[in-house]
């Protein structure tokens, strides 16, 4: 995307730029002036009764800009947009003053040019939205849409109008659940990603870690690319419904994208083999295509993915490191690790819930339970509550056993919430005890009030999510 200037003469007999843009600004003003006297519309002050009050014709200010870009009075610059490896050709009348207010690499180009015509060279997606993007330089104001964000973006950093840049990049970050035919988070997060945009990025990463299960069934997952595919797979806190629904995934992944040998080793040694029920890794050896194919690869992991599964953690901690990955969970939505939790009257204190989990996902525990673990909600002002307008939840196994000896138990509550009409997780909050261990438990979430984004119909939706950690047991020596 480099930038030309335009050759040739200096203009004829128009007058210096800078005469002309004071002329024609003074001539908008005046114009503007003698409008808005005819029309104006008095909004009384605090103190009227000194005869002070303030007259707003700002919007009638922006529809004469709006004109004068629309129809080039005035003009003393053309932009002729080039498309790069195309002939398609974009040319605006424009007005020096206004596009250097706004942009310090538009006024350095006009300062250097030497005839009255501008030439850019854009990408094509940004040639197609240049006119909105000078718009917004005459006006302040620029409607978006979803596959807009990334070309537009890119002008506004190109040519540093550093508000729209800013603008932007929250719109992308609040829109990530809105729906588009091809998905449009994964192309966000590559773009954040090649342009150091890092507050962008992060928020596409979680909000594809955070959503996981929905984001496997669309059209956007086999357009993951490699780095993105092997960043997601080494997160422990990607929400989904079980370990092998990420590995089926994987290998549809695979099968489509035919990645290289070294990003699909990778792919597959990040899988958490020991969160795989032992019967289905029986499975997976026999029939999966890709498991048969890099099964030398991570023959180490599924051999000690079924030593998890044979013994007990406190055993199998004897002579290896159950500190790892291999055997950290997910959030997983099944119901083995927890139970959803709609609380349809978020207001009252004395909401819980019961139920049951396993003691862990070792074959060995299969038949385990902690008999249940109970979830009580607090609400504000209220003993078992939180403080003055904050909700609390609590999450205790209900009997204790000699099985938990050196096994420590994770709590995660997921929150979901509406966001374009689609119901995403807005936050994910570990704890031990109490959320009141985070201190930032829905702090925003005003639930007294009936329209606060936290509520679903009235409703609190909520998923609690029960985690055995082995990071408390001891390694000893053979």
């Amino acid at each position: 995307m480099g930038l030309a200037h335009g050759g040739g003469g200096g203009g004829g007999g128009r007058g210096t730029p800078a005469r002309i843009c004071a002329e024609v600004l003074l001539t908008v003003l005046v114009f503007f002036c003698v409008t808005v006297t005819s029309a104006a519309a008095l909004k009384p002050d605090a103190g009227l009764e000194s005869g002070w009050a303030t007259i707003n014709h700002s919007m009638a200010l922006v529809q004469r800009m709006e004109a004068l870009l629309a129809q080039g009075n005035g003009s003393d610059v053309g932009l002729r947009v080039q498309t790069v490896n195309s002939d398609e050709v974009k040319v605006i009348q424009a007005h020096a003053l206004v596009l250097s207010l706004h942009s310090e690499v538009f006024d350095e180009l006009l300062q250097s040019r030497n005839s009255s015509t501008l030439v850019l060279e854009e990408l094509g997606e940004c040639t197609a939205v240049f006119d909105k993007f000078i718009r917004y330089l005459y006006c302040g104001e620029i409607s978006v849409s979803l596959d807009q964000a990334v070309p537009l973006h890119k002008l506004a950093s190109k040519y540093r109008v550093r508000a729209l840049q800013q603008g932007l990049s929250l719109y992308m970050r609040q829109h990530m659940a809105s729906d588009s035919p091809a998905g449009h988070v994964v192309g966000w997060y590559q773009y954040a990603a090649q342009t150091g945009d890092l507050a962008l990025r992060d928020s596409c990463l979680q909000y594809l870690s955070w959503n996981l299960s929905s984001v496997l069934q669309s059209g956007e997952w086999t357009a993951i690319g490699d780095d993105l595919l092997l960043t997601l797979l080494q997160r422990s806190d990607l929400v989904l419904h079980s370990e092998l629904e990420l590995f089926e995934a994987l290998e549809a992944w695979a099968a489509q994208n035919r990645p290289g040998e070294l990003t699909a080793e990778s792919a597959v040694r990040a899988v958490r083999y020991g969160m795989i029920p032992p019967q289905q890794l029986f499975r997976l050896q026999k029939q999966s295509p890709l498991l048969l194919r890099y099964h030398e690869s991570v023959r180490d992991l599924l051999f000690l993915a079924f030593q998890f599964h044979a013994a007990s953690p406190q055993q199998l901690a004897k002579y290896f490191d159950v500190n790892c990955s291999l055997f950290t969970p997910r959030n997983y939505l099944s119901p083995a690790w927890g139970a959803p939790w709609v609380i349809n009257s978020p207001t009252r204190d004395d909401r819980s819930i019961s139920f049951q989990t396993q003691l862990g996902p070792s074959g060995h525990d299969a038949g385990k339970r902690p008999a249940r673990a109970d979830g009580v909600g607090g609400g504000a002002g209220v003993s078992g509550g939180g403080a003055a307008g904050r909700p609390r939840i609590i999450v205790t196994p209900a009997t204790s056993s000699a099985d938990f000896a050196g096994v420590s138990f994770q709590k995660t509550v997921i929150v979901a919430v509406r966001q374009q009409g689609k119901v995403v997780v807005r936050h994910v909050y570990n704890f031990h005890q109490s959320t009141e261990e985070t201190g930032d438990f829905l702090a925003d979430a005003d639930l007294q009030r009936r329209a606060s984004e936290y509520l679903i119909d009235s409703s609190l939706y909520l998923q609690i999510v029960v985690k055995p950690i082995y990071h408390t047991l001891v390694i000893a020596k053979k």
